[in-house]
């Protein structure tokens, strides 16, 4: 799978953004882990404040796949912490998206893998296996659905209806420089 850079895929695709095939969450999650770049088709989990669902998907493979972790919003406890995180690593996931907090910051930092998260916070969360897997999400203002294809980099995380294809981006931007680049005109 091809690293994608957000920015030019916004600057490329306007009219997947008028149609709302491309969307941006809002820029309120810090970057952690040592993947800032990172994508892969969404697989999504509604919780609060108990991670025993988190937790199981990431002891299964993930192939490549991105969690999309609905927590809420809440800044009272972690919902994920160092040990799933490394799991996650391991299996396969490319990457974890989590709408709340995590913790273990320095381990989860050591680990190869893309997270995105609103904060860390010391304190664990429940463990009553509360919450909804596979099911739509609103997280920073975006509705995402299993299946859908999640694209973060350091400028910001981008969901779109289907797997983006660069090749066409990339012509879709040659296109519209092209005409420019006799004239000097600079972008």
């Amino acid at each position: 799978m091809a690293l994608v850079a957000t920015a030019e895929v916004c600057d490329a695709n306007p009219h997947l953004i008028q149609t709302g095939e491309l969307r941006a969450l809002q820029p309120i999650f810090q970057i952690y882990g040592r993947r800032q770049v990172f994508s892969g088709p969404v697989v999504t989990v509604k919780v609060f404040e108990d991670n025993v669902l988190i937790r199981e998907f990431l002891e299964e493979k993930g192939n490549g796949q991105v969690l999309v972790v609905d927590g809420g919003g809440s800044l009272r406890c972690a919902i994920l912490g160092g040990n799933p995180v490394q799991q996650a690593q391991n299996n396969g996931w490319a990457g974890i998206v989590v709408n709340g907090c995590i913790r273990d910051v320095d381990e989860i930092n050591g680990c190869d893998i893309g997270v995105r998260a609103l904060a860390s916070h010391p304190m664990k969360a429940n463990k009553k296996g509360m919450g909804e897997k596979h099911v739509p999400v609103t997280i920073a203002g975006t509705r995402i659905c299993d299946g859908e294809w999640l694209y973060a980099d350091t400028d910001g995380i981008l969901v779109s209806k289907a797997e983006l294809s660069m090749t066409r981006a990339l012509h879709r931007a040659e296109f519209i420089i092209w005409p420019h680049h006799k004239t000097g005109f600079t972008f």
